[in-house]
């Protein structure tokens, strides 16, 4: 008579590698018998039950199972059965395959890495499928993206924002569909290839900020879909609401906030990815849909408390835990309870602001110059949330602003010249202020060498580019440094001061001055002209006497042998009042370009 185990005495959810076996645990509470099946037992259903040890949970010591060893779980509830995946498994075969037992061991070396204050970040945003490969085959993966890493660190990328990389649905996909979250897609590389990717970017000074989606799951290929068997209203059972709220853009996929497993689920992931994995920082994806039902801000009737809570206990725990660990919410509805401290609002450290790109993204691509209107250029300059300039995320593309209709900004600007004059000219005219601007810039995957193909997940960024248009590159590589400061003459862009002291709107040019304590190297200037016409001599306020240098000319010829290479020379600023400010001086500049100035070395 088979003698039923005791249950088992290891703590931890999913497969828990001991000397000599494996503890299995997982949460089924309508299940009236569970066993774990594998490679280890010839996938018997009666060799390994788990025991039940309340609160919905089964458990077992396995001797034998090993590291490598595939398995699935058998669960009945009465007359039904099903064979699932496990939802802790760290790895799996494919999105419908079998778990796969890991180690976790792994040896992180010695890069003695720190994560950058978040006033001197850099993102860049990448795509594992199609950052590093070539069209047709399989998608990249996570070992032919350490092979650009020295790229990254070239053009002074100190954060690299890695879209959802948990296994989904077939081999090419954005991520934005987990089939399983504690897993690593499989086609890119998986568990090991993931800690390889973090461990050589943090020896390049690098940080990995980590893409999670909690608010909807699958909804392809997802093994939490009545996984005990149990669901009310034709809906998905233990692991989702099943009334009104399960409802999403994305399917009826939204996880339960509201039951405690599965919150501590979405909890156990976010700190494995910090804590196990070395992530220095987690991007929600979406978060809109995890407080409200439609993602709506004021619409009480559809808000969700726990969805709110949930949030807000996690960044709870990540700050109590590991506080230089950034958590950055895609929420996009301008909501500055977002990042309001958990006392009051969600806790998140930084959120994606619609409030600059839209404005901005808006002003570079406008046909007519007379549709520019430098008002909503300086509100989207100003603009920061909870008074803190730096709980914003600040871009000109993303994945979602180059996709699902909308292009690179290039082919945006020129549709039928994306490589062309006016293209070069506007958009690194928008990267000027993305990396001038106060908050946190980011720079979407070949942004850099101007890359001019809308995002999908079939078609690798053209590295070709990169030699082509390598003035573009070295242009980028200029603003990046001038934003970090690497010459000690340009601290103020790190600092949270702005004061946008001229707006032309007639003739299309802003100025502004930005600050972190003032004086030589810190105090810069910057003036962005938005039309298509040049100036010699254009008379602007300055905030302190004396020699202003020019730090960057987007107009140089060198960025680009078609620029003007208009004359903007170094500047002397004298008393007399101007905008506002005590002294004055001229600045030539070049049409679409911007100027960068500031005093000392």
């Amino acid at each position: 008579m088979l003698r039923r185990p005791e249950s088992a005495t290891r703590p931890g959810m999913g497969a828990v590698p001991f000397n000599g076996g494996t503890t299995f645990r997982l949460w089924a509470p309508f299940a009236t018998y569970v066993a774990v099946i594998g490679s280890f037992n010839d996938w018997s259903e009666d060799s390994h039950p788990l025991t039940y040890e309340g609160n919905g949970l089964w458990s077992a010591d396995v001797p034998g199972a090993e590291p490598g060893d595939e398995y699935r779980l058998l669960i009945r509830k009465g007359e039904w059965q099903g064979s699932r995946i496990d939802p802790y498994a760290k790895d799996v075969t494919n999105s419908v395959g079998n778990a796969v037992i890991v180690d976790d061991e792994f040896e992180w070396g010695d890069s003695h890495f720190e994560m950058p204050p978040w006033n001197e970040l850099v993102i860049y945003e990448m795509h594992i499928g199609t950052f590093n490969d070539q069209p047709g085959g399989q998608p990249g993966n996570l070992r032919k993206a350490i092979q650009k890493l020295a790229h990254l660190k070239d053009l002074g990328i100190n954060a690299i924002q890695v879209m959802p990389s948990f296994e989904f649905a077939g081999s090419f996909s954005w991520g934005y569909n987990p089939s399983h979250i504690f897993a690593i897609e499989d086609e890119y590389g998986g568990p090991s290839a993931i800690k390889e990717f973090i461990q050589a970017a943090h020896d390049l000074g690098i940080a990995i900020i980590f893409d999670v989606v909690f608010n909807h799951l699958g909804p392809s290929d997802l093994d939490l879909w009545r996984f005990d068997g149990w669901y009310e209203n034709e809906l998905g059972g233990i692991y989702f609401y099943n009334d009104w709220r399960a409802n999403t853009p994305w399917g009826d996929t939204r996880p339960d906030y509201g039951r405690e497993q599965v919150r501590r689920f979405l909890r156990d992931n976010a700190l494995m990815w910090l804590e196990k994995y070395r992530v220095d920082g987690l991007r929600w994806d979406a978060t809109a849909y995890i407080r409200n039902v439609h993602g709506n801000n004021n619409d009480p009737a559809n808000d969700l408390p726990d969805g709110w809570e949930l949030m807000r206990w996690i960044n709870e725990e990540v700050n109590s835990r590991q506080p230089w660990k950034i958590n950055i919410a895609e929420d996009l509805r301008s909501n500055p309870w977002i990042t309001e401290s958990s006392a009051a609002g969600a806790g998140f450290d930084a959120q994606w602001d619609a409030n600059f790109v839209h404005p901005i993204r808006g002003a570079i691509i406008a046909h007519e110059d007379g549709s520019r209107h430098m008002a909503n250029i300086k509100d989207a300059l100003t603009f920061r949330y909870n008074n803190d300039a730096y709980r914003r995320v600040i871009y000109t593309e993303s994945h979602d602003e180059v996709a699902n209709g909308k292009s690179r900004l290039p082919s945006e600007i020129a549709p039928a010249d994306p490589g062309g004059y006016y293209a070069r000219k506007r958009s690194t005219l928008g990267a000027a202020l993305v990396f001038t601007a106060p908050g946190i810039p980011m720079i979407f995957q070949g942004q850099e060498f101007l890359e001019d193909e809308w995002f999908r997940d079939t078609d690798p960024i053209d590295w070709g580019k990169q030699e082509q248009y390598a003035g573009i590159l070295n242009l980028y590589k200029d603003l990046i440094r001038l934003r970090r400061n690497w010459h000690n003459n340009s601290r103020g862009l790190r600092g949270a001061h702005i004061n946008v002291f001229h707006l032309n709107d007639q003739d299309k040019v802003v100025a502004f001055h930005r600050w972190d304590k003032g004086g030589p190297g810190d105090d810069v200037i910057v003036l962005a002209n938005m039309a298509n016409r040049g100036y010699q001599d254009y008379h602007i306020g300055f905030p302190k006497a004396g020699l202003w240098k020019v730090r960057f000319n987007s107009d140089w010829r060198g960025y680009s042998p078609d620029f003007g290479n208009h004359s903007s020379d170094h500047t002397e600023a004298r008393f007399g009042s101007k905008d506002g400010l005590a002294f004055n001086g001229h600045i030539g500049i070049g049409p679409y370009s911007a100027v960068i100035l500031s005093q000392g070395k």
